[in-house]
Order: structure tokens, then sequence, then C-alpha cells
């Protein structure tokens, strides 16, 4: 292989420079020039900053870099036992186990050494879990506990919640999937409910964590609402916590260090740990997250497998459930369903022997939120089995009230078809003064937007928003900061205990003189107030995008695609979008483009779902 270039590289825009200076470290530290090492370390930098845990060199080996960018300097990487050979000699590349900058596992995968210890120390707490069962259950009193934990039954079908409670009475480890409304955080409470039972006079501690503060007070007041409805004693009721945090500030944050107080040396004092839109969560703060829980403590995931993954690296949620590949469970598991529902349920066991991993798992499949035959559940399942011109049929039938489709403008009359609908949704929220009723108004309606960039993105779609309040005199955006502005951390702030996601408001405060404040709910329904010069990086968000909108629910949303094709468009992105809304979306886009989304999934490479599901 020639020298690379490093200008042409730069020109092709395939690699950031960040990526060329690892690459060129990462050559340095070898001590000579490895045409074939740079290459792969700044694929292994672009990888993990594109979402990837990993490079998988065969996807690129004996092909052309730079794909559809015509030069007549084309790089073409070597072929694949040429480079694996080069790099197992390479003084800077080790196997799985040495301590070295690049890790090269026994399937092609090339791993920063950070994310293969994050990935493998995951991988070995998860095994850890699913193979140590825990106490005996009595299988003959089990139906009529949960019977009064699960009164609606269904006839001739399997309630699935209960199936839950099982999983998680007989196993530390269990993940709980299922869309919105399909009454994840209402299972867990009963869940909870009743291992306190169970545990009588052991005093059980429990945790119930989230990735965002939006999703921590999203699951507190789903915790609080489902306690009401608990048949059991006020005893019992009262040992379910009702406070939920952040992942981060439950392990303990220090701050300006990537580390926490909690970790494998000085464990969370917990024996139960509920982690809500474990969808959203990273490979580093999972991995991160079950170093600090104790040996004997439960961990419970909820979270729904189609969503989008976490914006950082890894797409742990989706790794864990497999979702691309259906799993039966076990002999053992369909036996103690059979005892617990009756044998006359077909349900059909595994052939094969598996990791255990599948009798840790459940899917939820009733929805309690939309009817069956609702245009958002029609249309969010059409998204999923990827029929993308059935899910617009549905859309521009017309037949469902709650779902509505939308021929995109071009970009200079875009403006004049959202005009009324900004004037409706935004006024009311800017013309109360009670901070936690501005929120709640203001938490109705969002606008979705697809990409962050371009005409049709959420930078511009902010400015287009604020052109018109400002014409409406509903705002006065004369300076950055203004009362009414609504603002979303972009990065984590751990003196502030503020984190990516956490949406706050400007406004006028009295106690500081009716000077500016921007004020953040906190979980436990109070508010938290900070100076404006205090925030780290944030950005406006009357509109945001989809990413950013998971933990996050909204009566009404408008979904805001591109008028050309890209590859973040996914299917995943679609639905994640349609299931941010309670009551209606609308979505405003292009046919073609809309198809194209709903045929593309999201593929991020890793090595952890080999790890969990390879028996």
């Amino acid at each position: 292989m020639n020298t690379i270039n490093l200008q042409h590289l730069y020109s092709t825009g395939i690699f950031t420079h960040l990526d060329i200076h690892f690459a060129r470290f990462v050559e340095k530290l070898a001590g000579k020039n490895i045409p074939e090492l740079f290459l792969a370390a700044a694929l292994v930098s672009r990888c993990t900053r594109d979402g990837h845990i990993c490079f998988d060199l065969s996807t690129l080996a004996g092909k052309r870099l730079e794909e559809n960018i015509g030069s007549e300097h084309s790089i073409y990487c070597p072929g694949l036992a040429e480079w694996s050979d080069i790099l197992k000699n390479s003084s800077v590349v080790g196997e799985p186990g040495e301590f070295k900058p690049l890790i090269f596992d026994g399937k092609f995968r090339l791993y920063l050494y950070r994310y293969w210890e994050y990935e493998v120390k995951l991988a070995e707490s998860i095994r850890q879990r699913i193979n140590e069962n825990l106490h005996q259950i009595n299988i003959e009193s089990l139906p009529n506990i949960l019977d009064k934990l699960f009164p609606s039954s269904y006839d001739h079908e399997i309630d699935w919640q209960k199936v839950a409670a099982f999983i998680v009475l007989s196993k530390k480890f269990c993940v709980i999937s299922g869309g919105p409304g399909t009454g994840k955080t209402t299972t867990v409470a009963r869940i909870l409910a009743l291992i306190i039972e169970l545990a009588a006079s052991d005093k059980l501690r429990i945790a119930l964590a989230a990735p965002t503060g939006k999703a921590a007070a999203r699951m507190q007041e789903a915790i609080q609402r489902a306690k009401t409805m608990l048949n059991y004693s006020d005893e019992i009721k009262n040992t379910i916590p009702e406070q939920a945090s952040t992942i981060h500030r439950l392990l303990g944050t220090i701050p300006d260090s990537p580390y926490f107080r909690h970790n494998a040396d000085n464990p969370l004092p917990f024996d139960v740990v509920v982690v809500d839109e474990a969808s959203m969560v990273d490979l580093a703060l999972m991995s991160k997250l079950v170093q600090a829980l104790p040996a004997h403590a439960r961990l419970i995931l909820l979270g729904d497998k189609d969503q989008l993954a976490s914006v950082e690296a890894g797409a742990v949620f989706g790794d864990i459930c497999d979702r691309e590949n259906p799993h039966l469970y076990s002999s053992w598991m369909v036996n103690q369903l059979h005892n617990i529902f009756g044998s006359e349920l077909e349900i059909q066991a595994a052939d094969d022997e598996q990791s255990g991993l599948q009798d840790c798992i459940v899917h939820l499949k009733k929805n309690y939120r939309f009817e069956s035959d609702s245009g958002i559940a029609k249309g969010s399942q059409a998204v999923n089995a990827g029929e993308g011109e059935k899910t617009l049929q549905i859309l521009k039938a017309g037949n469902h009230k709650d779902i509505h489709w939308h021929e995109l403008p071009n970009a200079t009359s875009f403006g004049r078809s959202i005009y009324e609908t900004v004037i409706q949704e935004y006024q009311e929220y800017l013309q109360v003064k009670d901070p936690l009723e501005m929120f709640r108004l203001f938490d109705q309606f969002r606008i979705l937007c697809a990409l962050r960039e371009g005409p049709y993105g959420a930078t511009a779609i902010n400015l287009l928003i604020e052109q018109i309040l400002k014409r409406e005199k509903l705002i006065n955006p004369e300076k950055k900061w203004y009362h009414g502005r609504p603002v979303m951390m972009t990065s984590n702030d751990y003196n502030l205990r503020l984190f990516n996601g956490d949406v706050g408001i400007v406004l006028r405060d009295p106690e500081a003189g009716d000077d500016l404040r921007v004020f953040f709910p906190d979980a436990d329904g109070t508010m938290r107030k900070f100076h404006p010069f205090r925030l780290s990086d944030h950005e406006t968000v009357y509109a945001m995008t989809v990413h950013k909108s998971q933990g996050s629910e909204f009566d009404h949303v408008f979904l805001l695609l591109p008028d050309r094709d890209s590859p973040v468009l996914t299917r995943e992105l679609i639905y994640t979008g349609i299931t941010r809304a309670r009551k209606s979306v609308s979505i405003w886009g292009n046919a073609q483009v809309f198809c194209e989304a709903i045929s593309r999934q999201i593929k991020r490479t890793s090595g952890l779902r080999d790890a969990l599901w390879e028996s």
C-alpha cells in the first residue's frame, strides 16, 4: 500500500482533522510509517464518532475508500488477510486482554481500547447476572399472586406483564421492552410492590433512574400515578420510591472527570435498580452503571427496542434485545409459563441451547394508550415493518384524526405554511407567568426535525419560529437572552447538575429584580434557576431534532422531514418521531424521501450482540 496523501484525505471529507491527528499519533507510537495502520486508526476514530463501537475491517477490505468520490488519487483498502496480519504484528495493536491503544479481536473488529473494555465489562456483568437464578419461587402460589397484581386477564393469551413479573422474581437481570403506551412503568411499579411484599422483613433499597432529567421526571410521574392504583398496603406503597434521578446523578458525578464516585470498588447501595428509557443509554454509561452494581442487586431495564439508538456510541439496548432476530424462550422457561398460565397456551420452546439471555427479556405488546386501529398505532407498526408505501397510504387516507400527512412546500414558502400553527401552539405558554404552568403548556407541542442543519433542520426552523413570534410581538429576541426563550443543554455540566437534553425556559425572576434567569424543572417537581451566563453549551429549542426528543412525549407532534434523502433518515428515526406524540402527529415531507427512510435501518457495529447471544 502506497503512502497516504494526507491532503487528499482532508479534501475528500471522509475524515476529520481529529481522525487524521489520531491516526498520526498511533503511527508515531508504532515508531514507523505503516499506511495500513494509519488508515485503520483513522477509520476506528471515524466509526466511533459515527456511533459505532468498533471498525469492522471486512466491510472495507479490498474496496475503494472514497466510495462515490471520484479522484485520480483513489485509496484502496488492503485485502482482509493482509490488513489483519499487518495489524496483528503492530506494537500498538493488541489481542483481547492486552493493554494497548487498539484491540483487534478474532472477528476482524478493531477497537479503541476503552471501548473494548466498556463492551467486555458490560457483557461479563450481564452474563453473570443471567446465569444466576434467585431464590426458588413457589410456582403453586404464584398464579394467585400475579392475578392480584395484574387483575385484567387475557383469554387464551399470555399476559406479558405477568411474564415480566416472573422474570424479575427469578432473574437478577430483566429487560422490559415495549412501545409508548404499553405500560412499562406501570408494570414495573407493580413488580416492585410484589418483590417488596415477598422480601417481608428485609428492607429493599430501590433506585429509579433515567438517562436525562426529562426522562427521570416522566418516570417519577408515572410511578406516582401507578402507586395510586396498587392493591397493596400503604406500608408497601411507601417503600416504592417516588424520586427518580439521572444515571449520572445516581452514580455520583465528579466535576471535570469522566469517572463516577460509585464504581466496582465503591458499589451503589441498592438492591434493585430500575432504568427507564434504556435505549438512550450509550455503551460507556451503561458499562459504568453495571460495574457499579453490587453483586446481589437486580437490574431492570425499560425501553423500546425499535427506537433510535443512543446519541453517543453504541446501540446497547438493541444489542441486548437482538432486535432483528426473534428468540424463543428456553424449554425451562416454557415449562414455568405453562405452570403459571396453563398448559393449554401454545408457547413454543427453542430447539437449540442459547445463552440464557432470551429468558430475561419480555416484549409488552398490548397498547393502553392507542386503540389498535388508531392512526398512530397503525402507522408506527407499518414503519417498524419497513412498509413505506403502506405507511404512506395510512397517512394520506384521512381515516384517522390522530395522524396526518402534508406535502412539504419549498423552503421559501414553508414559513407561511406553518405561521398559524406556530402562533396557535406557542402563544399561550408565552403569556403565562407561573413557571410550572409555562412548562406544562410548552410541552404540549413540539416541532421535531429529522436533521439539525439545512432549510428544514432544527437550527433554521428555530430561527424561523423566532421571526414569526417576534412579528406577533410575543417575544423580543433582539438579544440572545429574552423572556420566554426555551433552551436545551447540549453537553453535560456536572457542576450545575444539568445534562445533555435538559430543557429550560428563560423567565424574568421577581426574586432577582425581574432579571432573567433560566428555569429548569427538577425531578422532584420543583424548579432550579441559573443566571444565563452560567450555562455551558446550549441551543434554542422551539424545534428539536428527533434524536434529542428521545425520552420526551408531547400531546401534539409536528414531524418535519427534509426535501431530499440523507443517511440520517432511517426507519428508527421515523418511528421515534411518530411515537413521541400522545394525541396526534402531523408529518410534513416528500413521499419518496419518506419511503426511502423507512427502507433504511440503523446498523451500528459492535461485538456486544455476539458476546451476549452466542452461547
